[in-house]
This record gives structure tokens, sequence and C-alpha cells, in this order.
């Protein structure tokens, strides 16, 4: 066994931009990571970014970018002054897709994580079989995630149960981020496929992602200590 480095990423989903800079105020030394999902984005846009970045948090956008391949990379093409570290694409654009957001990402900001979504964690088998996927949501993971991996992306994001197959299907050095994360005792809100941080980090994930259980803490800074507390004391199997 050896010790996991995880780290934690806070969901920053808040109905406004105030409530959103003022939680970060209180949660400023603990933690790093912020993720800026489209609702924030398209309601506040680039300067927001500039924002939460100025107070010293590391950029996850989550944009979840999917449109045809020229769109997609003018897209990220437009990021360009944005102080970003990890954006998220759409496997199921293709490859095609995939690679021409590779390449714009390599020309405007060469240190910029691109991950993949596999499938959303509000799906379960049957919402797949109503959108036409046969598979069950594990296997349609997999398939999207050495589709990423073949066409030279670096990070996925996916659920914590899968992250332990894609430990074993895929290259070490891929990046896997893991939402449907919920401290023991937490709601698992309309996400279906959930573990604790413990577990994701013991299962192999390199982030997770948490919102609520900060957010709705009665101390929001102690909340976010207790999970980095979970995740150091983690440890995964050599593989």
């Amino acid at each position: 066994m050896q010790k996991k480095n995880c780290d934690l990423i806070l969901a920053l989903d808040l109905p406004d931009k105030e409530s959103a800079l003022e939680m970060l105020g209180t949660l400023k030394g603990s933690l790093r990571w912020v993720k800026i999902g489209l609702q924030m984005y398209v309601r506040y846009g680039a300067d927001f970014v500039r924002e939460v970045s100025d107070m010293d948090f590391k950029i996850f956008l989550d944009l979840k970018l999917h449109d045809i391949p020229n769109t997609v990379a003018s897209a990220i093409k437009s990021l360009r002054s944005l102080p970003v570290d990890m954006l998220t694409i759409h496997t199921s654009g293709g490859r095609e897709m995939m690679k021409y957001a590779l390449d714009a990402a390599r020309e405007t900001n060469p240190d910029l994580l691109l991950l993949g979504v596999t499938v959303l964690t509000s799906f379960n088998a049957e919402g797949l079989r109503e959108t036409g996927v046969g598979l069950p949501p594990e296997k349609q993971v997999e398939l999207l995630a050495r589709l990423a991996v073949d066409s030279g992306l670096k990070g996925l994001v996916c659920s914590p149960l899968e992250v332990e197959p894609l430990r074993r299907a895929l290259p070490g050095d891929v990046k896997l981020v893991t939402p449907g994360i919920r401290p023991a005792g937490a709601s698992s809100d309309e996400q279906k496929r959930v573990m604790t941080p413990a577990m994701a980090a013991a299962a192999g994930s390199d982030f997770i992602v948490v919102g609520r259980p900060i957010l709705k803490a009665s101390n929001p800074p102690e909340a976010a200590r207790g999970i980095i507390s979970e995740l150091s004391g983690a440890t995964v199997e050599e593989r």
C-alpha cells in the first residue's frame, strides 16, 4: 500500500456572485481548487473567473464543451486570457473534436489540462437506455475513456465507482477527477453513483469534487479541512 495524493475541488454551486465570493473569502487557506460551472460562467463571465483566481484559487472551469470540432477549438482559444487550469469537454463529441480541442489548448495554454467527461453522474443504466445507449454506465465510461486517452487526453471525469476499473485499464499518468463525493451521512441528492472521500482516494482518484457538504455546512472551512484530512490518510494498492 502507498499514500495516495488526492486533492479537493470545491464545486462553487451557489445562486449568485456575491454569495460565492463571500464563501470563498471564508475558505481561503482551507483548499486550493474551485470548480466554476456553466451557470456561474454564463451569468458572470470571464471577469468572475479572474476574481476567483485573484483570491489565489486554482480554476477548474466545468463547461463540458460539446460541438463540432472547429467550434470547440474556437471556444478554447477564446479562453486564452483566462487563468484556467482545467477545462471539461464531452468525450461523446468524438475523436476529431477531442483532437481539435487539444490542438487549441496547446496553442493557447500549454499548461491547461483538458478533462474528458464520460457519463454524467446523474445517469444510471435506465437513463442511458432512454438516450439510446445500451451499455451499462461502467462499460460506457470505459469505452469513452479509452477513446479519450487514445485521442490524447490526459484527464477524465468519472464517478468514483468507475475509478478503480479505469486505473487498471488506462495509463497511470491519466488524471481522474471524480464528482459524486459525499462524506459519510450526507445526502446523495441527484447523484446516482456516489462514494466517500476516503473511498474515492483509495480507489485511485486524483481529485474529488465536493459542493453541498461544504457549502451548506455550519462551518465550511472546518468541513473542507475535515475532507482534506480524510484524504491525507487514504492509501491505495500499488498497481
